[in-house]
């Protein structure tokens, strides 16, 4: 395979992932604003986001190779993405509950710290 070859695949390949990662931001966006409560909103875009950004980081990645510069930074920014946004989701979801924001569901009774010592009963 020719240098051009290899160089017009990659293109080819950061094109689809290009796609994809739209297609998950755009049901991102779409379960933002149509699902109801915090929660449910909460979950949809922060799954989408993280699949969609990381697909362009991907696509970013390619198109790096094949120009030859490698793409530590690509690299390094959807390690971070992936570290960070799961575990942001769960401190926001954390503090909902502590501030019993309501949702279609009620939440267990142990779910929150608090709750679970004032539920438990004492030992005499």
């Amino acid at each position: 395979m020719t240098s051009m070859t290899l160089i017009s695949m990659g293109e080819w390949l950061a094109a689809v992932l290009l796609l994809v990662a739209a297609a998950f931001l755009l049901i991102g966006a779409i379960g933002l604003v149509r699902l109801p409560d915090f929660y449910m909103r909460l979950h949809g875009p922060t799954k989408a986001s993280t699949l969609g950004v990381g697909s362009i980081l991907l696509a970013s990645m390619i198109i790096s190779a094949t120009h030859g510069r490698a793409g530590f930074a690509e690299l390094l920014i959807t390690l971070f993405l992936f570290l960070t946004a799961p575990v942001s989701a769960n401190m926001m979801a954390q503090a909902a509950l502590h501030l019993r924001l309501p949702g279609r569901a009620m939440p267990p009774e142990d779910a929150v710290p608090e709750r679970r010592e004032a539920s438990e009963p004492s030992e005499v």
